[in-house]
């Protein structure tokens, strides 16, 4: 591999292909679609490697996403609740060129929504985003998710498509994921059974994270799960117990700048590399994996250092050497890089731009 400047996120191409091929495999075999989070990657190159996989359209985060992404698929579906005039005006022109779905947990939502259409002259598929644990968004009950879907189907300019949901709470260890996804599913079915008896039906129930996409076959109800992660994966999925340290496609090159503090030695990777996220299970872990060095612990980051803590007498790298990081959370890394290196089996390397960096509305 050239020697490239550091620090730098390099993408192992044969890692994202094998990652790919197992959530392929997974769809086939319960014949669920896969609608991937492009937050992760931000990068058309990978959305296209993920809908020549078989994935069934893409999922953005904001509208600025989706503008990125509407030149790779014309289904995208919008994770997030687009309900002030800017982000509605937006996601209702978007919809006038790819077919646009957007998730919404209010009636103001939605009428915002039908308003901005109404004047673009487009129509927006809505799903209804109910709250099955997370408590971040969505509505709270099966009859609230009744009452918003009888708004919907009666506002112009909307259609209603079905239900979403995200399931972020569920962390266990995928063997005992079974419980709370039945909690889940039990949900989508009573909420499910009150619009068919109020004549209202959803082709579309969109559910799945990372953590619980290959165990999605519990909740009956999904026709479509939307991990994100899943592609490069990151500390936090390893240490959760959903992939392993070999299932990691990002990682991040530093440079040994510093040996002068004892039991210490500083990286060129600070937060505006790693960024400050914790790992979920084991929020004192540090901030990232050192794959030379496993016992190490990149105890502090500033701005454009990482401390890194050795026990005494350990072994420990020297000035001018390069090691190789797992980022807790890929993709806030990735947001941070205008680029990524993408390597192939043979060595050979190459950069992808980050296309939808710092589309945060």
């Amino acid at each position: 591999m050239p020697i490239l400047s550091t620090p730098s996120l390099v993408i192992d191409a044969s890692i994202v292909r094998r990652n790919l091929d197992r959530m392929a495999r997974f769809s086939a075999r319960h014949r669920i679609n896969i609608r991937p989070h492009t937050k992760t990657h931000k990068s058309q190159f990978i959305a296209r490697l993920q809908l020549e996989s078989g994935c069934r359209g893409l999922t953005v985060a904001k509208v600025g996403e989706g503008k990125i992404m509407a030149d790779v698929s014309d289904d995208l579906l919008l994770a997030y609740p687009a309900l002030d005039p800017i982000r509605a005006k937006a996601a209702a022109e978007l919809a006038g060129v790819v077919t646009l779905r957007v998730a919404v947990d209010s009636e103001f939502a939605a009428r915002a929504l039908s308003d901005a259409a109404g004047s673009a002259g487009s129509t927006l598929g809505m799903l209804v985003d109910l709250d099955v644990g997370l408590h971040r968004t969505g509505v709270q009950s099966p009859r609230l998710a009744l009452e918003l879907a009888r708004a919907i189907s009666k506002l112009p300019n909307l259609r209603l498509d079905g239900l979403f949901c995200y399931p972020g709470h569920v962390q266990d260890k995928p063997d005992r994921q079974g419980e709370s996804l039945k909690k889940v599913e039990a949900l989508l079915e009573e909420t499910l059974d009150l619009w068919g008896r109020d004549g209202l039906s959803a082709k579309i129930v969109s559910g799945g994270s990372t953590p619980s996409a290959l165990q999605s076959d519990l909740v009956g109800q999904y026709t479509e799960i939307r991990p994100g992660t899943y592609v490069f994966n990151d500390m936090n999925t390893v240490r959760g117990g959903f992939c392993g340290i070999d299932d990691c496609a990002a990682r991040i090159i530093a440079t040994v700048i510093s040996t002068a503090v004892p039991d210490q030695v500083v990286l060129d990777s600070g937060s505006k590399t790693l960024t400050s996220d914790r790992l979920i299970h084991n929020p004192d872990a540090g901030h990232g994996y050192i794959i030379e060095y496993p016992d190490a612990v990149i105890r502090r980051l500033s701005e454009e250092h990482a401390q890194v803590q050795f026990a005494p007498g350990s072994r420990r790298p020297g000035l001018g050497e390069r090691v190789t990081i797992i980022p807790n959370h890929v993709c806030p890394c990735v947001n941070l890089q205008d680029e990524l290196w993408w390597r192939e089996s043979d060595g050979s390397v190459r950069p992808i731009r980050v296309d939808a960096r710092g589309k945060l509305s």
